[in-house]
């Protein structure tokens, strides 16, 4: 092998993204929220982009060039563009003449959750400091839902090492501060129990739903002893072992059952600190004269224009070098992209969803049992952009209709055949699943067998284990647990 330097030729093909490109997708694939408030973030960056205004865009089409030409005349004896520009941005004199406005800090507003009213149930009740603090000890370990997230003996652990690092830290002996028992611990579980709402602080749910019941007063009642003694038998729907074991009837078992339903199984949700999502939806579709009409909602979008002050400042080159000539160069060729990549995102929006509605017209029309299968590569091909585009259009947009709001995804799902060749969206059969349940005798509740028999005759052809599947999916029982007696 010889040793050395050498000269060879390869050809290759590579992938380079453009940075714009990645920028563009990202701004398809940004909701209506996030997306306005880029275009603000923009506006604040870039000089050379400003916010149409239309009512004086009106204006100057009424008024005409003269008009426009003498405002555009007295804009720039107003302020010297050309100084600030070259000045680095610095806009002094005119700035005095305008009003300072005060700025205020926007401040969160404060949230109060189901720690909070467990504190201020603990800070009435008359507790020595020693037991305040292993009260506290117990509320930080109870979730939101209201159950406590740790066993007891945890607890004792934990507040035990608390005192004996307290002692350390004041040079004083353990065995001079009182260590917690485990009948303090229980001691202060039951104050816990005790507390609103009714259920808090239990373990598990058979003990959340006891502790509900006995506040109620219903600890000699048949609920109760349901709950306590045969919990599995309850939750398995086994009326017949149960009615046998308490010596009654199976529709005594049945109806205690169903005031257990009653009982909250997550108690501290009501509490709960979290915050209500609100949608905008991105797209509207509306029915006039009997087409269905697709808009986008972007009325509170600002709407970019290149800023004519700077398009002037811009166009004489020889005025600037160095960095003032790169970075109006860099700003205005971005601020041109801008509003070409928002409007482009418009247009595409706008192509998916036209034929979204085209597809599924029978949807709008007559429900989602009419919905159509449809996926992301159907939708690529005919408006002739690629799948992953169509993918960040529809991704965590929504739309509003006439039967609602709805996320875009909502509209594609997979297929099954009929009878007759044509093909049924699993949505739609999931629909009618969920109808032929809710109209069915509950004393005699539909097997999945007896579902799938009943959509082949309506000639959808469907195998026992889908329907299980789309059931699972839907929340709903089998038939044994639907059944009532």
């Amino acid at each position: 092998m010889k040793a050395g330097l050498q000269q060879s030729t390869q050809l290759k093909q590579e992938l380079k993204i453009n940075p714009r490109l990645c920028q563009a997708m990202d701004l398809l694939y940004m909701p209506l929220l996030d997306l306005q408030q880029h275009l603000k973030q923009e506006l604040l960056n870039n000089p050379f982009l400003e916010m149409v205004d239309l009512e004086e865009e009106e204006e100057e089409e009424e008024e005409g060039p003269e008009v426009e030409a003498a405002e555009e005349q007295k804009a720039n004896d107003e302020i010297d563009w050309e100084e600030i520009l070259l000045d680095g941005f610095d806009a002094g004199g005119r700035r005095e003449e305008h009003e300072e406005r005060e700025y205020y800090e926007p401040v969160t507003v404060d949230t109060r959750d189901l720690g909070d009213h467990l504190r201020d149930q603990i800070a009435l009740l008359e507790l020595s400091p020693r037991q305040q603090l292993l009260a506290e000890e117990f509320i930080g370990n109870v979730n939101e839902d209201g159950y406590l997230a740790c066993p007891v003996d945890d607890i004792l652990i934990s507040i035990n090492d608390t005192v004996a690092k307290v002692a350390e830290e004041s040079e004083r002996e353990f065995e001079d501060l009182p260590v917690y028992t485990t009948a303090d611990i229980e001691e202060t579980l039951r104050t816990i129990q005790s507390l609103d709402p009714p259920g808090v602080g239990a373990r598990d749910l058979r003990e959340c739903l006891m502790l509900q019941l006995r506040e109620a007063g219903l600890e000699q009642s048949v609920p109760y002893r349901l709950v306590r003694d045969c919990f599995e038998e309850l939750i398995n729907h086994r009326w017949s072992e149960i009615s046998k074991r308490f010596g009654i009837s199976p529709a005594d078992v049945q109806k205690a059952a169903d005031e257990i339903k009653k009982l909250d199984p997550k108690p501290g949700l009501m509490y709960s600190d979290a915050n209500d999502n609100y949608i905008i939806p991105d797209l509207i579709v509306e029915k006039i004269d009997g087409k269905y009409h697709v808009f986008l909602n972007d009325a509170n979008l600002p709407r970019l224009k290149l800023s004519k002050a700077y398009q002037e400042i811009a166009r004489d080159k020889k005025k600037f070098e160095g960095e003032n000539k790169e970075f109006i160069s860099n700003k205005l060729n971005s601020a041109n992209w801008m509003i070409q990549a928002i409007e482009q995102r418009r247009q595409t929006m706008l192509k998916v969803m036209n034929y979204i509605v085209d597809r599924q017209r029978d949807f709008f029309e007559r429900g989602v049992q009419y919905l159509k299968p449809l996926t992301l590569r159907e939708v690529a091909e005919v408006i002739n952009m690629h799948e992953s585009t169509v993918s960040r259009v529809t991704n965590e947009k929504y739309v509003q209709t006439p039967r609602g709001v709805l996320p875009l995804k909502f509209f594609f799902s997979s297929g099954l055949s009929t009878t007759a060749g044509e093909d049924v969206s699993a949505r739609g059969i999931k629909a009618q699943i969920e109808k032929l349940v809710a109209e069915e005798d509950a004393k005699h509740p539909l097997t999945d067998q007896a579902i799938v028999n009943i959509l082949k005759e309506s000639g959808v052809q469907i195998a026992r284990r889908t329907v299980a599947k789309y059931r699972d999916q839907l929340g709903v029982l089998s038939a044994r647990m639907r059944k009532r007696v």
